[in-house]
């Protein structure tokens, strides 16, 4: 079973994640913010990572600086999921090494598809 970190500082967003990706065979770990969320790169099998961008402790750019500078996790898949849309946001995030980018309110469809892209 393939395990996806999703980070984001809404419950609610949280729970519809991680409901929608354990329906379909996931294992889903949770974080509040992206400083908490590192606690989960201990050497752990994650095999995505889905992050909010706007976050209080730790942004989703920050998070994703982080993850990329630990040897084991420098290839790991990162999606970010966001309200924003401006190019020079998704830029940032590319520069810091996302991955991927969906634009909140998304449909379960189409979250689905990237992930099962990314993490096949």
């Amino acid at each position: 079973m393939k395990t996806i970190l999703f980070v984001d500082d809404h419950a609610s967003i949280r729970e519809l994640v991680k409901d929608i990706l354990y329906n379909n065979g996931y294992n889903v770990l949770l974080s509040d913010d992206g400083n908490n969320a590192l606690a989960f790169f201990d050497g752990r099998s994650i095999d995505l990572l889905i992050t909010d961008l706007h976050m209080e402790q730790m942004d989703g750019i920050e998070l994703t600086k982080n993850v990329r500078a630990n040897s084991l996790y420098k290839h790991l898949p990162i999606i970010v999921l966001t309200t924003e849309s401006q190019i020079e946001m998704k830029n940032e995030a590319k520069k810091a090494g996302a991955t991927g980018w969906i634009v909140k309110p998304f449909d379960s469809v189409n979250l689905l598809k990237v992930v099962n892209k990314l993490i096949r």
